[in-house]
């Protein structure tokens, strides 16, 4: 067992376990089925859905992916494109690599943001220690 599939049982007997699973509501389930971005779920004889370990992973993944920006379009054409099987690895290659590419700007843009953040917190401690120290050209650049 690995942390990606860890606590995941093989079969979730319903919807409110497999929300509590993925982070999502079950109404977010029920609308991400209703738009296509979800399968619908399989349905025991009551009607209730369960939930294989792939689907529940399935949806894990693709949360990881809006969690990261991906647009729900996206979402849903790297769907598309994963029922379509190996045919479609290359295309599923190149619009995860895309994503990726995008994941890596914000977070170089996010590591400057804290940078001039960790710059001016350092300030402000040196001035708390230090109040009647003159105080120019303290700012960085970026204030």
């Amino acid at each position: 067992m690995n942390f990606i599939t860890e606590g995941i049982p093989e079969t979730v007997t319903s919807i409110r376990e497999a929300a509590e699973l993925t982070g999502l509501t079950e109404d977010t389930i029920r609308y991400y089925e209703r738009i296509g971005l979800l399968p619908y779920a399989d349905r025991k004889p009551n009607g209730h859905r369960h939930y294989s370990k792939d689907q529940i992973l399935g949806i894990r993944f693709l949360m990881r992916l809006k969690a990261t920006g991906m647009t729900l379009e996206e979402m849903r054409r790297y769907l598309e494109l994963t029922r379509q099987g190996d045919s479609s690895l290359s295309e599923r290659y190149t619009l995860l690599e895309a994503h990726n590419d995008r994941i890596a700007r914000e977070i170089a843009r996010l590591q400057e943001t804290q940078n001039v953040i960790q710059y001016k917190l350092s300030h402000f401690r040196e001035l708390a220690e230090n109040p009647h120290q003159d105080t120019p050209g303290c700012e960085s650049p970026d204030s």
